[in-house]
């Protein structure tokens, strides 16, 4: 059971457990309302990027550091259940992080990442990275003040996670399927794994990456650029 919001447990007391987790997802959605204004204010950019462990959020962010660095202004939220392995490397890219270790909690919430804000005070324009962690079930439930939400999936993974993780799949605005370079030693079909996510999210945009060889970046960082363009300028109410 997840320690922060009470996710999968169905024992005894059920409807009591599901009023407080509907009483803690009202107060995150508060809190998530106002990291919304506070970016909108500043005319910043937030991305929630969401994965299981191991699918490559790391190297993409790191990639994606180096590369357009010196075009934007990044600030970065790591979010892991302990450790500041994944800070330290963000760190060696000369980019400002914030490490929040959940303990037991199973994902980043609004609170957590406002005060992440407040600390880092990034400047006007710029594109805050949260990389959330690791998992495909409790990040999804939990808005966190985004503009937008990026899911990974590592063809390492199998082609069927969409329909086994599908709350996760309906709401991203992006799916990045990682490690292509690995295709021709795995069992992985891209067009069904498409498939299975269009099925659950009509349009939504999939782009083929691998880190490694190089493919699919240009797509990311385009679709990054547009993204920032448009939406760092919408008026939140």
């Amino acid at each position: 059971m997840c320690d922060t919001c009470g996710c999968n447990d169905h024992g005894h007391g059920g409807g009591r457990l599901l009023r407080v987790e509907r009483d803690l997802l009202a107060k995150n959605d508060r809190h998530a309302a106002a990291n919304r204004r506070w970016l909108a204010q500043r005319q910043g950019f937030m991305l929630n990027l969401m994965a299981s462990p191991g699918a490559g959020k790391t190297s993409l962010l790191v990639r994606t550091l180096q590369d357009l660095g010196d075009e934007m202004a990044f600030a970065v939220i790591e979010g892991d259940q302990q450790t500041r392995l994944d800070a330290e490397r963000v760190e060696s890219c000369g980019v400002p992080v914030h490490q929040v270790n959940t303990g037991k909690g199973c994902h980043l919430d609004a609170h957590q990442v406002g005060h992440a804000l407040t600390a880092l005070d990034p400047p006007d324009g710029s594109v805050v990275m949260v990389e959330n962690v690791g998992n495909l079930v409790c990040p999804a439930g939990f808005d966190l003040g985004e503009q937008a939400r990026v899911v990974l999936l590592s063809v390492t993974e199998g082609d069927d996670k969409p329909l086994k993780y599908p709350h996760m799949f309906r709401g991203a605005d992006l799916v990045i399927l990682t490690k292509t370079d690995l295709l021709p030693y795995v069992d992985f079909d891209v067009s069904r794994c498409i498939g299975h996510t269009r099925r659950l999210h009509p349009g939504v945009p999939v782009i083929r990456l691998s880190v490694k060889s190089g493919e699919g970046l240009a797509s990311w960082y385009g679709w990054l650029r547009a993204q920032r363009r448009h939406r760092s300028e919408a008026v939140v109410i």
